[in-house]
């Protein structure tokens, strides 16, 4: 079953070229068919990733987090519970092609 993750995150206005190069430069994962991004605001974003399986992402978020590690100083904390980042993820239950 397919699987996705979308997280919603905010860029320092100083830093968003920076950012978008370094999603230009993110490495690929394997089980990853498909990764967007959007501007929702003048510094916010929102991602998401689409995966052939739930375990397709688990096994590669070692690697994702040490990606967002790179990246962790050009974002603004969203609060103190969630830090940089307001993540979820689920199971696909419906798409339209």
């Amino acid at each position: 079953m397919k699987y996705m993750n979308v997280v919603k995150f905010k860029v320092k206005p100083d830093c968003i070229n920076d950012y978008i190069e370094a999603l230009n430069n993110q490495p690929s994962w394997k089980g990853n068919t498909e990764s967007r991004t959007i501007q929702t605001g003048d510094n916010t974003f929102c991602s998401y990733g689409l995966w052939e399986s739930k375990e397709a992402m688990e096994s590669e978020m070692g690697s994702m987090v040490a990606w967002l590690d790179t990246v962790r100083d050009m974002l603004e904390e969203i609060s103190p519970e969630l830090g940089v980042t307001d993540p979820v993820s689920g199971p696909v239950i419906w798409e339209k092609k």
